[in-house]
């Protein structure tokens, strides 16, 4: 509802960052800052029993990397949206936070400006991502064929869908390229993500791909 307020915690060692972030949560209307963390031991004891809907995390954190928070959180919370905010962009870390989880990746120059719009878009089923970051999963997809080994009952239409969605993209686009509507695309999403035993596009795409486990 237009009205909710939503919950967000952060796990960032930069103290001025985390600062920062915090502020910029705190103006909005729609976000609430439920807690912050300095490095990923603390967040897990933090979030052992209750975990608000999306977790900021760092990955290059004092201790346990945020790679790894990310696994442990999902597997206590896998309910929970994690968005990574760092300044690593190489393939090895984007890969390996999707993989463990992560719904989004957003660089920390990128932060300040497009926090609260990529806090909204992880409420819809997106999965936000500085452009930079975008533009490494779409080439990297484009030149990766997805795997024939194993289909997962995908019908015909499912897999038209999760080829566009590889491409990069979006549900308009996909509804538009097949002639069909964007409600009809949820539906064919929801039912991709039940059959691939996943809970964003993010990791749809990572697992037909073979990333995933």
């Amino acid at each position: 509802m237009a009205n909710d307020i939503h919950t967000v915690a952060l796990v960032e060692d930069d103290e001025l960052l985390r600062e920062t972030l915090a502020e910029i949560i705190a103006a909005s209307t729609k976000w609430t800052l439920t807690s912050t963390y300095p490095d990923a031991e603390a967040a897990l004891q933090g979030m052992k029993t209750a975990c608000p809907e999306v977790v900021l995390m760092d990955i290059q954190l004092p201790g346990m990397s945020g790679i790894e928070c990310v696994a442990k959180l999902k597997e206590l919370h896998p309910e929970a949206q994690v968005l990574m905010v760092t300044v690593y962009d190489n393939n090895d870390r984007i890969f390996n936070a999707l993989a463990a989880g992560a719904s989004g990746y957003l660089l920390k120059r990128d932060a300040p400006a497009k926090l609260l719009e990529s806090l909204d878009e992880l409420l819809t089923g997106g999965s936000p991502m500085s452009g930079a970051i975008a533009r490494k999963v779409v080439q990297h997809f484009q030149a990766t064929p997805p795997s024939k080994n194993e289909d997962h009952n995908l019908t015909p239409r499912e897999k038209q869908i999760l080829e566009l969605l590889v491409k990069g993209g979006l549900y308009k686009e996909i509804a538009w390229d097949l002639g069909i509507g964007v409600e009809t695309v949820r539906t064919h999403l929801h039912n991709i993500y039940a059959k691939l035993h996943v809970r964003t596009r993010t990791e749809a795409v990572v697992k037909y791909l073979g990333k995933g486990t």
